[in-house]
C-alpha cells in the first residue's frame, strides 16, 4: 500500500506540474522538456504498472467478498433447511433428532453470519481502493495530457529555433552582402567609365577647336589677299 501511495503522489505532483514556470527557470528548455519527456513516459509506465497491479488486487477483493456473501446465502439456505426439518422432528415427537437438526442450523447460521462478517469488514478496504484507483487512472490520464503538453512544446520550441537559426543565417548572409555589395563596385566602375568618356569628349571638343582655329586663319590669309588685291588695283588706276 506504501509503494501505491508513493506512486499516487508522485502521479499528482507530475499532473500538477506548471510546464511553463519549469522552462521559464531552465537554462536549456529543449534539453529540460527532453528530459521531462523521458521521467513522463518513465512514470507512466510505472503508474500503468501500478494502477493494474491495484485493480487486480481490488478484483480480487471484490470476488472474494462476493463469495463470502454468496457462502453467507448459501449457509442461510442451510439453516433455514435443517430448522424445518428439526421442526418436523420435533412434531413427530422425535426430540433427539429434532435436537440435531437445530444444532445443524445454528451451525449453518454461524457460519453464515462468519461469511456476512467477513463481507461487511471487507468493504472499507475495498472503498478505499476503488477510491485510489480512481484517482490514479485521473492522474494518469492527466500525466498522459501533461505528456502531449510538453511533446507539443518540444516541437514547437524546436521549430522556433529552427526558424530562427534560419532567420539569423539569413540576416549573416545579408550583412555579408552588404559589405561586399556589388552595387558600389559597380557604381565605381560607372564612375570610371564616365570619366573615361568626359576625356573622350574632352579631347573631341579640343581637336574640334584646333580645326576651326586653322580654318579661321586660313580665313584670315583669304582676306588678307584679298585686300593686298584690291590695293594694286586701286593703286594701277591711279598711275592712269
Amino acid at each position: 500500500m506504501a509503494e501505491k501511495q508513493t506512486i499516487l503522489g508522485r502521479v499528482a505532483q507530475l499532473a500538477k506540474a506548471n510546464i511553463n514556470a519549469l522552462l521559464d527557470r531552465a537554462e536549456d528548455p529543449e534539453k529540460m522538456l527532453d528530459q521531462l519527456i523521458r521521467d513522463y513516459t518513465n512514470n507512466i509506465a510505472e503508474a500503468e504498472s501500478a494502477i493494474a497491479q491495484t485493480i487486480g488486487n481490488l478484483r480480487l477483493a471484490e470476488a472474494d467478498q462476493e463469495e463470502d456473501r454468496t457462502n453467507a446465502a448459501e449457509w442461510g439456505q442451510k439453516a433455514q433447511a435443517a430448522s424445518r426439518r428439526a421442526d418436523e422432528y420435533r412434531a413427530a415427537g422425535e426430540t433427539a433428532n429434532a435436537d440435531k437438526f437445530d444444532r445443524l442450523a445454528k451451525e449453518a447460521l454461524r457460519r453464515q453470519l462468519d461469511h456476512e462478517r467477513q463481507a461487511s469488514d471487507a468493504e472499507p478496504m475495498l472503498a478505499s481502493q476503488r477510491q485510489m484507483v480512481e484517482q490514479l487512472k485521473s492522474g494518469l490520464e492527466a500525466m498522459k495530457a501533461k505528456l502531449e503538453e510538453l511533446k507539443s512544446k518540444r516541437d514547437n520550441l524546436v521549430s522556433r529555433q529552427k526558424l530562427a537559426q534560419a532567420q539569423n543565417k539569413l540576416h549573416d548572409a545579408m550583412g555579408s552582402i552588404n559589405v561586399m555589395d556589388p552595387t558600389s563596385e559597380l557604381s565605381r566602375f560607372e564612375e570610371r567609365v564616365r570619366k573615361e568618356e568626359a576625356l573622350a569628349m574632352g579631347r573631341q571638343e579640343l581637336e574640334s577647336d584646333s580645326l576651326e582655329a586653322q580654318f579661321a586663319a586660313l580665313g584670315d590669309s583669304d582676306e588678307d589677299a584679298e585686300i593686298e588685291a584690291r590695293l594694286a588695283q586701286l593703286k594701277s588706276r591711279s598711275d592712269s
